[in-house]
């Protein structure tokens, strides 16, 4: 027996030279698939300037879900409602600037509704013992209902030009607003993640929770943030769809989810917790809107985009449990 598991460690260790390619596959594929579309489709304008920037718009709030998911997902926990919350959150900061309280007001309240469902989900897995996936999977379809309930599934529309500006079609200078929101999160969750105690407390929660908790780490407190977190996130992200379509509909952030779960196991983060790479998720929401855009270009219908799409997070969920 002592043989054997001296033999399946000595193993492991001689693995782990060959296998350092993975931590880059996300970026060699990232350049991949940019170089393939660049190719096949530049008598289409793929490399303009206005579509990259069109690629980077309608990636902006997966990326933001998805940097925030990436701590979820990172402590252990997933987080299947972050779709419904953006809606729920745009419908909310609408009618709070629609009712006069202004830009701060709106803002102030979107982000208290992602707040308070991040609280609900994470109050019902860490002291209800829950599993986050049948919670999330709940509140997904309960905060859905709530959205179409309080709008009676109308859209609310918005018409506060600087709103419009700083959530969605702005620019600070040649850069749009939707550009430096992603550049922001990125930054911060980056410096979150690997740079700060709260990082390394997500780390250790989710590569071995009772380790943690023997260390001195409130395991409970930690995916509680975690989801708090990814509350917040998509409020602001459900936001930015308002500012960017100029009104608050309940269908905002719809297959949402998987998306920025595609996104941060494509980026590295494992699906069962413990590592974490928010400059991977990144770039993984890139991918996989870059490969949207590209398929939109070549005009494949929606159900040939939707094809690729899933195999795209099959792919990803496959990869995710090879790296474990």
């Amino acid at each position: 027996m002592q043989s054997k598991v001296f033999k399946a460690k000595n193993n492991l260790d001689l693995s782990k030279p060959g296998f350092q390619w993975r931590n880059y596959i996300v970026y060699i594929a990232f350049v991949v698939i940019f170089i393939f579309f660049g190719i096949t489709l530049q008598d289409y304008g793929f490399h303009t300037s206005n579509n990259l920037m069109n690629i980077v718009r309608s990636t902006t709030m997966i990326t933001i879900m998805a940097a925030a998911m990436t701590f979820v997902m990172a402590s252990g926990e997933i987080d299947l409602s972050v779709g419904s919350t953006a809606a729920f959150a745009a419908l909310i900061s609408a009618l709070t600037m629609d009712a006069g309280f202004g830009v701060i007001g709106a803002f102030a309240a979107g982000v208290v509704a992602g707040v308070l469902i991040g609280a609900i989900n994470g109050f019902l897995v860490t002291k209800v013992a829950i599993p986050s996936f049948l919670v999330t999977l709940g509140m997904m379809q309960l905060v859905r209902g709530v959205s179409m309930w309080m709008t009676d599934t109308k859209p609310v529309i918005i018409r506060n030009k600087t709103f419009i500006s700083i959530f969605g079609s702005g620019n600070l200078g040649p850069i749009p607003s939707l550009l430096i929101w992603s550049v922001v999160i990125l930054i911060i969750g980056h410096i979150v993640l690997k740079r700060m105690p709260f990082g390394r407390k997500i780390l250790a929660t989710g590569g071995n929770r009772l380790s943690a908790e023997y260390s001195g780490i409130n395991t409970g407190r930690i995916k509680f943030t975690a989801l708090l977190i990814s509350g917040a996130a998509a409020g602001i992200s459900g936001m930015l769809y308002s500012g960017m379509m100029q009104s608050a509909r309940y269908s905002f952030g719809q297959g949402d989810e998987l998306n920025a779960i595609a996104a941060v196991i494509i980026g590295g983060t494992s699906l069962f917790g413990g590592t974490g790479s928010i400059i991977g998720t990144v770039i993984g929401s890139l991918m996989i809107g870059t490969i949207n855009n590209g398929l939109i270009i070549m005009g494949l219908q929606v159900s040939q985009q939707m094809i690729v799409s899933g195999a795209i997070i099959i792919l990803a969920v496959a990869f995710g449990k090879k790296m474990r």
